[in-house]
């Protein structure tokens, strides 16, 4: 991925407000993205939100590398009505971390959190719901994690609830 450095007053007021924030301030294809710790998740985005106009949180979302130490890349996408603009913002966790939920800047992360749970495996600290949101309570394993084989399905689910062989 080609990346361009992106600089602007806005990465000049994050760069001086959160220390942690770790990388460059880039773009690709017209998206402005950087990337922080998760231990700063809840605070910075409670400054974009407050501070920066970026008040809606249009998804959350991660990308799995398994052959990473930090093996997972979150990806919160804000939006902000008043400057019509996006802005990402990356957070790369281990297996084992639990970042910090940010429902409480933003109630629907809720949901979002959620499905990075049930389809990632990864558990959000402080989050008032912990669980499956797409997939039954009982589903064993995480879909989109790299090594949940697209053929790899819950078999003995599917036939216990749906009475029928999954056909893989």
């Amino acid at each position: 991925m080609a990346v361009t450095p992106w600089s602007s007053p806005l990465t000049e007021r994050l760069s001086d407000r959160f220390t942690y924030v770790a990388g460059e301030f880039s773009t690709y294809a017209g998206q402005r993205f950087f990337t922080a710790t998760s231990a700063i998740l809840p605070a910075l985005l409670e400054y974009l939100k407050t501070d920066e106009s970026f008040d809606f949180l249009v998804d959350l979302t991660a990308v799995d590398y398994p052959q990473r130490a930090q093996r997972f890349e979150l990806v919160y996408i804000l939006y902000s009505y008043r400057l019509n603009e996006r802005l990402r913002i990356k957070s790369n966790v281990a297996e084992t971390e639990k970042p910090p939920t940010v429902t409480g800047v933003f109630a629907g992360a809720n949901w979002l959190e959620r499905e990075a749970f049930d389809m990632f495996g990864i558990e959000f600290a402080g989050h008032p719901d912990m669980r499956r949101i797409l997939l039954p309570d009982e589903w064993q394993g995480h879909p989109l994690r790299k090594d949940y084989g697209i053929t790899q399905m819950d078999n003995d689910w599917v036939r216990e609830n749906l009475g029928i062989d999954s056909g893989q």
